[in-house]
């Protein structure tokens, strides 16, 4: 048992799904090493939590307020010889541990990341490109198919060895959520600055992705909209002007080059000889907003 598994939690209205994520995490083909449920600044589920399960290591978010503290907070605590996370949002496929574990035998390897496909909460819009599965957590068109080499993994299905996420600082508590005029903004790309920053500084690292190791990640109806969809791509845009400021444009756009040049055109033409222009429209609007935001972003830095 090498691995410990970290779910990261901050609301009871998730509560079913985090049940739902333990339950997948003690169903592996190989036994978790541990299960820590880092809890983020929510007293009362802290100790829910702490009742419901204690065979689990239930802790408070030892660091700021959202994910890269839970994070960071998890990866100090565990025994593992790797650290896994896992959405409080998702449930693992029985041989996700196992896959994951795998992908990182192999010689060179720091950390892997698995497929996670979207579980709607009623069926996927007809106009919702399948380019633009990253905004709501899952892997997405122009990501590998096979196991191989990428830049960064996707947060809510990672596994690293636990002592490179200390040697090169942890995560980045300077970029996730924010406030905006009121509103509260979707940022993300914490791993991919966490995986960018670790290769930079660890050379010769690498970083695998792994089709084997799968979960679902659950797209409530809220996050079926254009309007939600359209935000996310602003906030991806916000989110990838903190990254290039961290660690700089060349490698913090390097696989955005390929997608915007190749795989969304290729997307985009796709949607129109399969007489579905609404995808083809999704592509063109989630690029521009995208863009939008990572301009406004570098505007403020």
């Amino acid at each position: 048992m090498n691995t410990s598994v970290v779910i990261c939690a901050y609301t009871e209205d998730r509560w079913d799904d985090i049940a739902a994520a333990v339950a997948s995490v003690r169903a592996q083909t190989v036994p978790a090493r541990e299960l820590l449920l880092v809890v983020d600044h929510n007293p009362e589920l802290h100790l829910r939590l702490k009742r419901a399960y204690p065979d689990a290591i239930v802790l408070e978010n030892a660091h700021e307020r959202g994910l890269s503290g839970g994070k960071n907070t998890g990866a100090e605590a565990a025994t593992g010889v790797y650290v896994a996370f896992l959405d409080d949002d998702a449930v693992a496929d029985p041989g996700w541990i196992e896959g994951l574990e795998s992908a990182m035998a192999q010689p060179g390897v720091v950390g892997a990341g698995g497929a996670t496909r979207p579980l709607w909460a009623t069926r996927r819009p007809r106009w919702f490109p399948v380019e633009f599965d990253w905004t709501v957590g899952c892997t997405y068109k122009g990501m590998p198919e096979t196991r191989a080499p990428i830049r960064n993994v996707m947060g809510g299905n990672a596994i690293f060895r636990r002592e490179v996420i200390g040697a090169v600082g942890g995560f980045s508590t300077g970029i996730g959520r924010s406030v905006e005029g009121g509103k509260s903004r979707p940022l993300g790309c914490e791993e991919t600055e966490f995986c960018i920053r670790l290769t930079q500084r660890l050379p010769g690292s690498v970083l695998l992705f792994e089709p084997s190791a799968g979960i679902g990640h659950r797209v409530p109806a809220a996050r079926e909209t254009f309007r939600y969809f359209r935000a996310r791509c602003y906030a991806e845009g916000l989110s990838k002007a903190l990254v290039t400021q961290s660690v700089g444009s060349g490698d913090g756009l390097a696989s955005e080059r390929s997608y915007t040049f190749k795989t969304l055109p290729l997307g985009a033409l796709k949607g129109l000889v399969t007489l579905r222009p609404g995808r083809s429209v999704a592509i063109v609007v989630g690029l521009a907003w995208t863009t939008w935001g990572y301009l406004v972003g570098k505007a403020r830095r």
